[in-house]
């Protein structure tokens, strides 16, 4: 079975750098940028489901705008 291809572009010094620790781990580059993939998904991954509530993302972008009109509610407490 074939898997599936994707081609990215790096810096050529961050290749040769990246290329470099591959070689010396004796690891491939698709299982560091794997690795380095999985890292970055569980990373963001909170995120990603809170984006998926009904509403959460607007209910942001209102409260940003309610602090950049001076309104709002502080969580600490503090009066400003």
């Amino acid at each position: 079975m074939q898997k599936n291809a994707t081609t990215i572009r790096l810096p050529d010094d961050r290749l040769r750098l990246i290329r470099a620790i591959a070689g010396y781990e004796g690891r491939t580059l698709s299982d560091i940028f794997t690795e380095l993939l999985d890292e970055y998904i569980e990373r963001h991954n909170e995120t990603m489901e809170l984006l998926h509530l009904p509403g959460f993302a607007q209910e942001c972008l209102e409260g940003l705008d309610e602090i950049k009109k001076g309104k709002g509610k502080s969580i600490f407490g503090l009066e400003g």
